[in-house]
């Protein structure tokens, strides 16, 4: 008996020595009583001492490489500010790609960026962009890696070029983000640097794809007596808008609109914010760009770009999801079109537990049921062990005496450093407007994903109902049961010219429960990674599809590609050939055509850039090879960066479909964001001309509408 309890007792010292002995070291980030100045150099002394991180390795075109270039990062704190400093070294500094443009429009450049897990959760972190002129991007990161750019944040950065490289220097303000109220707090942190040219992507620490996420990779710090000051924001904004059309050969006025909004912030915790907005402005100050509106089985998809919004919307995400599902967002809040007013808690309650909560008020003019639905969506997470959680979502949409209800869970396992399985669940309870009768369904959704170096393996099972409805989000189809595959080869040859070679086949096998048929969609791809961050890629398509009853082959092949041909000329190509549908319900028959895509950039000065894409579509009958139509979208996009702040852009595009042209014309002066001032112009050409009593037809084209539009506002932070 003592024996045993002796063994016992070796194995429980020996399990805790090896825990202490393996432990994750967490270095200590040494305070600053003096603030650095931001101004790009490096020269204060308190970057010398500073907390210094230098072991870079590549993750791009391979992991664990030696960089070509030798970059070297700083952090340190003071009680209201964390500061970042990174000297980018560089052999030949005039090859450095740079430019100066607006926020979160440089990641094409060369640029480094700071991931900071405030939390030490290893569940999404705040991401700091900065090109190599101090221009900057930001938003979230998500435990997958992806980076989601769609709210700003107030942080101040400044970049230089000289002739060792290029430096830049940041203060992320506490106010700015969110952090545990405690006094001394464990973060993660990692530094990433894009080189275009030599096609590399590096970070430190280090990070492997067989030692699980790169949240989980990235270095622990500690540091001490982060002060917390309340977060009070005001942010007033006035907007007036002007629109005329032609009317009997004379431009008259349709509208004349002028609104005050006022949005509010207010941090209850260190952690946790109440977001309130009323008549709010969310005017898009740049269009959407156009899109193929022609023949369409689904509604198009337009992101959201209200500022409103954007903060904390990518905790929308969920689990469970594989690429080109049919439920793609659960929450896609431009469904709430025009809200008279919102609230919004977001945050942390607790390290572990994340919360959402979101109200508004919706305006539908002349809606025959309701003009002012109500929109309520709730998102919670539970963070377990790593990148691994459990969730539920809660959507409603209520109008008149209908609703639309959805709740279930999300959630992921991660099983090993290179495997996991996720999986949701939705059921939704729906009553239309007048009727008696609530109809159910549900979307079950499950996912395996496995991924090293050289080998990436993803499974995914979906199951939607024909009955199953989300007014809150964006889903293509109902009635199925779907499985899905993806597998891909990564191979690493000895070639400076193939950085990397990738085959990979996709596919999906569906049944259609609605008309009690099988389709499948399957690509086979051989992809090359090559110099100057140069991709290419050759698809073939053997695929079927169901609609209204019927099968019909939608096979074909494709090629695309883009590059960074020079340091000035940026190209991007996408073509593909493939069986279509005409999408008549009544009668859709079988065709083919042709997608084409891409464009070029090409930027002379810093401050200068010009763009060129287009879209274009084309539907032939098979059974006779007439051509029913074809489409394109040629688009201009023209921006003049004066600095940092002032903003002139020109977009010019013509829809050869509808035989329209749109000019749209900006400037605008963004301090930070919030504080801005835009004045914009645009108008429509159509080729017509009036005879004095009608319109007919024209070779030339004539200004039918035109539109100006100014807006200010600023930010109040207390």
């Amino acid at each position: 008996m003592k024996d045993k309890i002796c063994t016992a007792l070796i194995i429980i010292v020996l399990f805790l020595f090896s825990s202490v002995l393996f432990a994750e070291e967490v270095l200590t980030v040494p305070r600053t009583e003096t603030s650095p100045v931001i101004d790009g150099k490096l020269d204060d002394v308190t970057w010398s001492e500073a907390l210094k991180i230098d072991n870079f390795k590549t993750i791009k075109p391979d992991y664990g490489k030696d960089p070509s270039q030798k970059t070297v990062a700083f952090i340190t704190y003071d009680s209201e500010n964390i500061y970042f400093a990174i000297r980018c070294y560089d052999k030949e500094p005039k090859k450095i790609k740079t430019s100066v443009s607006s926020r979160d429009a440089m990641f094409q450049d060369d640029y480094v960026a700071v991931i900071l897990d405030t939390f030490n959760t290893m569940q999404e972190g705040f991401v700091f962009f900065m090109n190599p002129q101090g221009i900057q991007g930001d938003g979230m990161i998500n435990s997958d890696g992806n980076a989601e750019a769609s709210f700003d944040m107030v942080w101040y950065s400044k970049g230089q070029i000289d002739d060792e490289g290029y430096s830049v220097e940041c203060r992320i303000p506490l106010q700015s983000i969110r952090f545990p109220g405690k006094e001394t707090i464990t973060m993660r942190i990692s530094f990433f640097r894009q080189i275009v040219r030599s096609s590399e992507t590096i970070i430190a620490p280090p990070t492997y794809a067989d030692k699980g996420s790169l949240l989980k990779q990235s270095q622990a710090i500690s540091v001490t007596g982060l002060k917390y000051k309340r977060v009070f924001e005001l942010l007033p904004a006035i907007t007036h808008n002007t629109r005329q059309s032609i009317d009997n050969g004379e431009m008259k006025t349709d509208e004349k609109q002028s609104d005050i909004g006022l949005t509010g912030k207010l941090g209850l915790t260190s952690d946790l914010t109440l977001d309130a907005t009323y008549n709010p402005d969310f005017s898009q100050v740049e269009a959407d760009a156009g899109q193929i509106d022609i023949n369409l089985r689904y509604a198009l998809y337009y992101s959201e770009k209200r500022p409103f919004f954007l903060e904390g919307n990518e905790l929308f995400q969920f689990a469970g999801n594989v690429e080109d599902g049919p439920l793609a967002m659960v929450v896609h809040t431009r469904r709430i079109v025009d809200p008279t007013f919102g609230f919004k808690l977001s945050g942390k309650m607790g390290r572990k537990n994340t919360l959402v909560a979101l109200y508004a008020k919706d305006n539908l003019r002349d809606d025959p049921v309701d003009e002012h639905p109500d929109f309520t969506i709730v998102r919670y997470k539970y963070a377990l062990k790593d990148d691994s959680y459990i969730g539920g979502f809660y959507t409603a949409k209520d109008y008149g005496q209908g609703f639309n209800r959805v709740a279930g869970s999300d959630g992921r396992i991660r099983l090993t450093n290179t495997s996991m399985v996720s999986y949701h669940i939705f059921g939704s309870f729906t009553r239309r407007n007048g009727s008696e009768v609530t109809g159910n369904g549900y979307a079950l959704g499950l996912n395996y994903n496995y991924g090293d170096r050289k080998l990436i393996l993803d499974l995914g099972y979906q199951d939607i109902s024909r009955d199953f409805q989300i007014d809150t989000g964006f889903i293509t189809r109902t009635g199925l049961r779907r499985l899905s595959a993806f597998a891909m080869k990564r191979i690493y040859p000895k070639s400076k010219f193939f950085h990397r070679i990738e085959p990979f086949y996709w596919s999906f096998h569906l049944y259609d429960t609605n008309d009690k048929m099988f389709e499948t969609f399957n690509l086979f791809t051989l992809r090359f990674w090559l110099p100057r961050t140069t991709q290419l890629r050759f698809d073939t398509i053997l695929a079927s599809e169901v609609f209204a009853g019927k099968r019909f082959r939608t096979s074909g092949f494709g090629i695309q590609g883009s590059s960074q041909i020079t340091k000035q000329v940026f190209m991007n190509i996408f073509f593909r050939h493939r069986g279509s549908i005409y999408y008549d319900p009544e009668e859709p028959f079988q065709g083919y055509g042709n997608r084409l895509g891409g464009g070029i950039q090409y930027q002379p000065l810093e401050k200068l850039n010009f763009s060129l894409s287009l879209s274009y579509v084309d539907f032939f009958r098979d059974s006779d090879n007439e051509k029913l139509y074809d489409y394109a979208i040629i688009r201009s996009r023209n921006t003049f960066q004066a600095n940092k702040y002032l903003f002139l852009r020109a977009i010019v595009e013509y829809n050869t479909y509808s035989d329209r042209l749109t000019v749209d014309v900006l400037a605008s002066f963004t301090y930070i964001p919030g504080t801005v001032t835009y004045i914009g112009y645009g108008s429509a050409f159509e080729k017509l001309e009036w005879d004095g009593q009608e319109y007919i037809e024209s070779n030339r084209f004539l200004e039918t509408k035109q539109g100006f539009f100014f807006k200010v506002s600023y930010l109040w932070r207390f």
